[in-house]
């Protein structure tokens, strides 16, 4: 164990282990219960996420940065929550609540007085996380978040990466949407690549950068194989979905957002920033993702023995 995963926490259940990064609060080992790994590993040369969590922005700004009323702010693509030491407010066998607030430096960035709480609670074969944010300031604040987990592709059941896929749990005929090589949101609608729910995982998908759904129906999909436990995904607050991989890469990203890149050539204000919600002074606002093993059982009835 390195010096750095030294200060992770581990949280067990029955089916699952898991450990989180204070640094970005970020969920970094997902194992089931002989220890197979889940999650992506993080090698740094190819991408070091593992499971980074968007805050204040989703994906990239046109330019590097925004405008709210008179002034340019800039802020890095998916913001800076992803790379900030969060403290530790609960830490139990199962579960775990981790703080960001704002400082100095987050304010010149972004101007507001927020509190950043992600909670993470294991119960069996699922992890449920739970990011919420609070307006500690006395003006609105306008914000996204975002979840970004890349899953091992393939998972670790013996099963071809070729044979992987994400299944929907609606029809979802809809369009895509996709970005330009800056991250910004094209204005071309693309058939969606889904058929018959499914969607087929290969590398060629990925040639121009994330698939994005922005007119989701599904408040959940399922990863895997048909042999195979699989990995459901749920969240039920998330308006857009990405999918994501660097092509040849051995993870896979499902991200629910609530949030999205800037369209190409916007300059409005960031709170007319489509995916922006508002938080009230005073108030909070939470979106959930829950990540659950499921195991996928034998069609063939077991055989009785005879009497």
């Amino acid at each position: 164990m390195s010096d750095e995963q030294s200060s992770w926490l581990s949280l067990t259940s029955a089916d699952l282990t898991a450990q989180v990064d204070p640094c970005g609060a970020q969920l970094s080992t997902l194992r089931d219960r002989a220890g197979r790994d889940l999650l992506w590993n993080g090698d740094p040369s190819v991408w070091s996420g593992r499971a980074p969590l968007l805050f204040p922005i989703v994906g990239a700004l046109a330019g590097g940065s925004y405008r709210l009323g008179s002034k340019i702010q800039r802020l890095p693509r998916h913001g800076f929550a992803r790379g900030m030491v969060f403290e530790v407010v609960e830490a139990a066998a199962a579960s775990a609540t981790l703080r960001l607030k704002a400082d100095e430096a987050s304010f010149r960035a972004y101007p507001f007085r927020f509190e950043l709480d992600v909670n993470f609670a294991l119960d069996g074969p699922t992890l449920s996380v739970v990011m919420s944010v609070r307006n500690m300031g006395v003006d609105a604040m306008p914000a996204s978040f975002g979840y970004h987990p890349a899953f091992r592709w393939p998972l670790p059941y013996g099963q071809a990466r070729s044979s992987h896929f994400i299944e929907f749990d609606r029809d979802e005929p809809a369009p895509i949407r996709r970005v330009n090589p800056e991250g910004l949101l094209t204005p071309q609608r693309h058939p969606t690549p889904i058929s018959a729910r499914r969607l087929a995982l290969a590398d060629a998908l990925f040639q121009d950068d994330v698939v994005i759904f922005d007119a989701i129906r599904s408040r959940s999909v399922t990863y895997g194989a048909d042999a195979g436990p699989r990995i459901r995904v749920s969240y039920p607050d998330a308006p857009y979905l990405g999918v994501w991989t660097k092509p040849g890469a051995n993870f896979i990203c499902i991200e629910p957002w609530q949030g999205v890149a800037d369209p190409e050539g916007f300059s409005g204000d960031f709170r007319a920033k489509p995916g922006v919600f508002t938080v009230a002074a005073g108030a909070a606002r939470s979106i959930k993702m829950a990540l659950t093993l499921l195991e996928v059982k034998s069609a063939v009835p077991a055989m009785r023995p005879k009497a």
